[in-house]
Order: C-alpha cells, then sequence, then structure tokens
C-alpha cells in the first residue's frame, strides 16, 4: 500500500499538531510541507521540531518560490539555490526524505507570447545541469533527495516531461537527484502518463497527485487506477502526496482523497 500526505495548506487547522489531527482521521500517513523563499523554511524549524516531537510525520517538502534555479538572472538562479539548499538541510534535520522543485515557474512559456525565450536550449541545459549538480551534491550530503519535478508547457519552457528530466538526472549522476511526478502536469504532458511511469521508473523518487482538472483525485477524468498500477508495477513504494485545489466543500474534498485512492489501488 502507498503512503498519502496533503500539503500542509489543504488541511484545516492553525497549527501544524491540529492539521496532523485531521490528516489522520481522514486516513492520511503524512503532511507534505511548503518552502517559500526568503530562508522562511529555515525560520521555521523550532516549529517543525516541535511537531516531529509530537509525532507529526512530515517526510517531504515542495518549494514554493519566486523564482528557482532555472531563471534567466545569475542573481536570481543563485537566490534558488542557496534557498533550496537551506530547504534540503531543513527537511534533513527533521528526518525527512528531500524536497520537490520544478526548474522554473511562471518563468516563460514557448506556447505564450513572444514564444522565444532569452536563452536557448543549449545553455538552458547547461544551467540545469550546473544547478541540479550543486544541489544533488548538497542534498547528497545531508542524506536527502532533489525531486526534480516537470511542469507543463504554459508554466515552464525547460522540463515538461518525465524523459527531460530522467536524461538531465542521467547526466548529472547522482542518485541524490530523482523526479518529483506529478499527475496534473503528466495528464497535459504525456501521451501516455502509465508508460511513461513505467518508462522513467528508475528515476522517479516521489509523487503528487491531483486530477486532470486540478482539483483533488477523484474530480476529473484522470485514469487513476492505470496511473497508480504503473507506479506500483514499477516498484515504487513512495508517498502520493496531494497538491491539489478543492471543489466541493473544502474539508470534505480533502477528506476524501486517502480513501479514493485507496479504492484506486493504492
Amino acid at each position: 500500500m502507498l503512503k498519502t500526505a496533503a500539503q500542509e495548506q489543504l488541511l484545516p487547522g492553525e497549527t501544524l499538531q491540529q492539521r496532523w489531527e485531521f490528516a489522520q482521521a481522514a486516513g492520511y500517513d503524512g503532511i507534505e510541507l511548503r518552502a517559500k523563499g526568503d530562508f522562511h523554511f529555515r525560520g521555521r524549524l523550532p516549529e517543525l521540531k516541535q511537531a516531529l516531537a509530537d509525532g507529526v510525520v512530515m517526510p517531504t517538502v515542495c518549494v514554493e518560490m519566486l523564482h528557482f534555479f532555472g531563471a534567466f538572472d545569475d542573481e536570481l538562479r543563485r537566490d534558488a539555490i542557496e534557498q533550496l539548499k537551506s530547504q534540503l538541510s531543513v527537511i534533513a534535520e527533521i528526518g525527512g526524505l528531500g524536497a520537490q522543485t520544478p526548474a522554473s515557474y511562471g518563468m516563460f512559456s514557448r506556447r505564450l507570447p513572444p514564444f522565444e525565450p532569452p536563452r536557448g536550449e543549449a545553455e538552458d541545459r547547461e544551467v540545469l545541469l550546473a544547478g541540479l549538480t550543486e544541489l544533488g551534491e548538497h542534498a547528497k550530503r545531508e542524506g536527502v533527495t532533489l525531486y526534480l519535478e516537470p511542469l507543463n508547457r504554459y508554466e515552464d519552457h525547460m522540463v515538461n516531461r518525465l524523459d527531460q528530466a530522467a536524461d538531465l538526472i542521467r547526466t548529472v549522476g547522482l542518485d541524490s537527484v530523482k523526479i518529483g511526478i506529478d499527475s496534473y502536469h503528466m495528464n497535459i504532458e504525456e501521451a501516455d502518463p502509465a508508460a511513461a511511469i513505467l518508462a522513467q521508473a528508475p528515476w522517479i523518487g516521489h509523487a503528487q497527485v491531483s486530477d486532470s482538472n486540478r482539483f483533488q483525485p477523484g474530480a476529473g477524468h484522470l485514469d487513476w487506477q492505470a496511473w497508480i498500477g504503473a507506479l506500483k508495477a514499477a516498484g515504487y513504494d513512495g508517498w502520493l502526496a496531494a497538491e491539489c485545489r478543492l471543489t466541493g466543500d473544502p474539508a470534505d474534498a480533502v477528506r476524501s482523497v486517502p480513501a479514493f485512492l485507496r479504492r484506486m489501488g493504492a
């Protein structure tokens, strides 16, 4: 059985302990944290340590910043790398597994004007490999993993599919860098999501879930039995972390996810 987590902002409650109480009652096995920039996540360390002492399970963190390690601007790129290093260190300090991040988010899309980015594909690749190597080496020292998340073509122009992420990870050659898959983005970019999972199985380290419309699993038309079946056939035994919007009553919506995913084979 795969383990389920909900991102912290989806759960009702003022504290992680209150959110964990709701999560457990709903059938979740953990909480996925969110990490903002400006070293905000590091500032939460006392809160996170107390939550850990109180039994809150926090396996992973998803990065939520204004710029990422694939940024066009050198200073923004350097800041993103330093922020990510700090976030990897924090998740390691509380006994977690790793951090999930895209190469960029909302920076450029070839599907929207002006259609041609200011940096060519060869330079994109050079920047991404440099960032992944530096971050992967830091993750290795900390004993955690960096999960590279492919985004859809409207949110990122560089890494959209699992095979693109796997190619970068193979080149970097570090076990501390894996793919963090997301069912919503895969629904847009992969011709056959289940086949993509099987093809890139050795490099998949984490999984986030939302349906075809970005709402909670079960609210769209994604073939969950095929998607989860492919993960299990690939030997994946990690987490399914709900990163989604909610339709209907928010508490009922987030409460529905673990039971739905288990009915689909998780």
